[in-house]
């Protein structure tokens, strides 16, 4: 019999700060760019009720620790659950298991800031945030601790939204945001622009990027839905998290080339490539470079191991346990 820690959402509230999560995130996509395994999510749809079962999974080495999500959205009751296990990556043991929502925008955020930090210009300070729900309330807040961010000015269809989240993040960050009244109002003359949107269609116009701006796009991994356009992909140097996710659901991407604007050449390099030094980031001030980041098992193992240490530490969560195969595995 094998022992694992049970974690609850309240256990791993506030075990990390978003400079932490940036920097065991940033380990996890060096392991990948060094070979570490990992594959792209699976999702499986329901159409009555209209609901998603979704997981993916990758093995870190040097963190310790290999498993991944795995989530229900939708359904009958309307809402989503977020399950992590997370195993031992030298025995094969589970280690842990998590209730993973709480930890979602932090974790995505970190791969974000990840993002910015290989390909945004080092002297970039100015961000256009696009969306201000709870996923962008974790980019926005892993992104200012890897750039010296003066300004942020956020967008949302919702008037309330926008400005009920600039006044937060004025709160609690050292920038100015403002709400604004445009997409286009927030990208002109961005440094960074983030997408953190459920949008099906393009959320602003490409021809509006800066020269040198950088753009991570996060909200979707559907091929028929976009938050980003033809403009801005052909534009730029493109980096996915995983590259094989790019033409199973990267929607963005899939467009142009449907469109004959890109071939799958346009991709640069897995984002992992480039913090593990095998591929070149940004080359020169003033091109344009997209994150794609449609979430993968490298945050997510990374971020559920930092919590876990920190629990085990602290002497958090309960004790569940596990039989091995070997014992259980009988068939009586």
């Amino acid at each position: 019999m094998t022992t694992a820690r049970f974690l609850t959402s309240d256990d791993v509230s506030g075990l990390a700060s978003p400079r932490e999560y940036v920097e065991t995130v940033r380990d996890g996509y060096r392991q990948r760019g060094e070979g570490a395994p990992a594959e792209p999510r699976t999702k499986l749809p329901n159409a009555d009720p209209p609901g998603m079962l979704t997981g993916y999974s990758a093995v870190l080495p040097d963190t310790g620790a290999m498993g991944g999500y795995m989530y229900a959205a939708g359904f009958g009751a309307e809402d989503a659950w977020f399950v992590t296990p997370l195993f031992d990556a030298e025995s094969g043991e589970p280690l842990a298991l998590l209730d993973g929502a709480s930890m979602n925008p932090f974790k995505t955020g970190a791969a974000g800031a990840v993002g910015v930090d290989a390909l945004a210009r080092p002297d970039a300070t100015s961000v256009a945030l696009i969306g201000a729900g709870s996923q962008a309330r974790g980019q926005l807040r892993a992104t200012v601790t890897v750039r010296d961010v003066e300004t942020v000015d956020v967008y949302s269809p919702t008037k309330e939204s926008r400005e009920s989240f600039a006044a937060e993040m004025n709160e609690r960050l050292d920038a100015a945001v403002a709400a604004v009244a445009s997409s286009s109002a927030a990208v002109e003359n961005a440094d960074i622009v983030i997408t953190a949107t459920s949008a099906s269609d393009p959320v602003f116009d490409g021809d509006l990027l800066a020269d040198g701006a950088h753009v991570t796009a996060m909200g979707q991994y559907h091929p028929e839905k976009r938050e980003i356009d033809t403009t801005a992909i052909e534009r730029s140097k493109y980096v996915p998290d995983l590259r094989a996710r790019v033409m199973q659901d990267a929607g963005s991407f899939i467009h142009a080339v449907e469109e004959g604007v890109v071939t799958e050449d346009h991709v640069h390099a897995e984002l992992g490539d480039i913090v593990a030094g095998e591929a070149p980031g940004r080359e020169t001030p003033d091109e344009i470079t997209v994150f794609d980041s449609g979430g993968t098992g490298i945050e997510t193992v990374a971020s559920a191991k930092l919590l876990y240490d920190r629990a085990v530490e602290e002497d958090l969560g309960s004790e569940i346990d596990f039989a091995p195969a070997s014992e259980a595995l009988t068939g009586e």
